[in-house]
């Protein structure tokens, strides 16, 4: 029997309360829910996390006590109902009765009174209730995160903290090897696909509105990928040249690895690194999909030892682990599952990244430098004291006319309509 959407909802939401993602949560409740139900339980889940700062703080105010913490399903199901309420369409009567429905399927009968009267209780008293919001709850952020885009960005926080909060825009790469981007232009016309052409990468096309992979002409035949155009900049960046051996050193899922074989296939090698062997199979598929080849190494980037031989690569490409607060449109979890004490352990992780591929870099060669953060930490940081520490290493200015330019690289910040916030630098290792 199929699980209902809303309990499969309050499964996900609680097991991302409880510092699980929400691309392991979601997946395996979605093979449990009914086809046709797919789609109600992304938005929910989707919906309630993008909104979860505001929507938790608005039940902490409904709830006598807090919920005990093997209860985070119920705490779930209880922001998941709010969502309906404040943010959809879905009427008042109808969301609280399949929300309160939904406590059967938790198998924990001594919630369903709990739940209605919650629910009831903020339709009675929902004004009231968002006047005793903080600021940050009611931009739909956490405290921490707030703080540091109004200090960090004064001038554009109200535009990032919107667009934290929409659905993004779906963007496909599309692969000139094989077919021209206004062909594909063509092709999608010709399918009834709305889409318009990338202002920044001459690869991007952004769809009218979001739709499954399977729908697009010649997705299976390698002629696109979904990728932001941000991150489309990075091999448009690193300028691969024929002949030369390149390192993708955090490379799954593989995105920016098979963009650089696209835009040059004469290489003498690609690299595809990661520390993580299962998640190198994602890079295989994508591999295989474009009809492309690499070489994949499970390694750690910190700690490569003899697995890369000293002064072999002419470019690499380090997308770094980061805080992902440029990508919070796409990863909602992160509004729920980042903490303030992470930054300054992933900028210590990063700088550990650099300091363990710059030998793998030939004399001469470039590395760039990339994250999809918005912090300075994580950034001209990172960079600045990596370049401190190494007398070897100095900042190739990037003259790119998009992003906003730093001490250290370019920072893109997220857009409504356009690109995820990431940032970039290039840096050369003396010849």
């Amino acid at each position: 029997m199929a699980l209902d959407p809303r309990a499969a909802a309050a499964r996900v939401i609680g097991d991302v309360l409880a510092g699980q993602s929400l691309n392991q949560a979601l997946p395996p409740r979605l093979a449990l829910v009914a086809e046709r139900e797919r789609a109600l339980l992304q938005q929910l889940c989707y919906g309630t996390l993008r909104e979860e700062p505001r929507l938790h703080s608005l039940l902490s105010q409904l709830l006598n006590k807090p919920l005990r913490d093997k209860d985070s399903d119920i705490v779930g199901l209880l922001l998941c109902g709010l969502y309906q309420l404040d943010s959809t369409r879905i009427p008042d009567h109808a969301a609280v009765a399949a929300t309160v429905g939904a406590v059967a399927a938790l198998k924990k009968p001594w919630a369903r009174g709990m739940c209605n009267a919650v629910l009831r209780r903020f339709l009675r008293e929902r004004d009231e209730l968002a006047l005793k919001l903080n600021a940050a709850a009611s931009a739909n952020h956490p405290e921490w995160l707030y703080q540091a885009l109004l200090q960090q960005w004064p001038e554009s926080a109200s535009d990032i903290l919107a667009a934290n909060n929409q659905q993004p825009p779906m963007i496909l790469r599309i692969n000139t090897a094989r077919i021209s981007r206004q062909a594909y232009l063509d092709k999608l016309a010709a399918a009834g696909i709305e889409a318009s052409p990338g202002e920044l990468s001459p690869q991007a096309v952004y769809l009218g509105k979001p739709r499954d992979v399977e729908e697009l002409p010649g997705f299976a035949d390698g002629e696109a990928s979904v990728q932001d155009e941000a991150a489309q900049l990075a091999a448009l960046l690193l300028q691969a040249q024929p002949g030369e051996r390149i390192l993708d050193a955090c490379a799954a899922p593989g995105g920016k690895a098979c963009h650089v074989l696209e835009l040059q296939p004469q290489l003498a090698e690609l690299v595809a690194m990661d520390v993580d062997a299962t998640r190198l199979q994602k890079v295989t598929q994508n591999l295989q999909r474009l009809q492309l080849r690499a070489t994949l190494l499970a390694v750690d980037a910190t700690r490569p030892g003899p697995a890369l031989e000293a002064a072999s690569f002419d470019r690499i490409l380090v997308d770094a682990p980061c805080s992902a607060t440029g990508v919070i449109r796409r990863h909602p979890d992160v509004k729920v599952l980042r903490r303030p004490e992470d930054i300054d352990q992933l900028a210590q992780l990063q700088l550990a990244i650099l300091r363990g591929l710059w030998p793998a870099l030939k004399p001469g060669g470039a590395l760039l430098y990339a994250t999809c953060s918005l912090l300075a930490e994580e950034n001209s940081g990172v960079i600045g004291r990596f370049v401190a520490q190494c007398p070897d290493a100095s900042i190739v200015r990037l003259e790119q006319a998009w992003g906003i330019a730093t001490d250290c690289g370019r920072q893109l910040l997220p857009s409504a309509a356009a690109t995820d916030g990431l940032f970039y630098s290039m840096l050369h290792k003396a010849a």
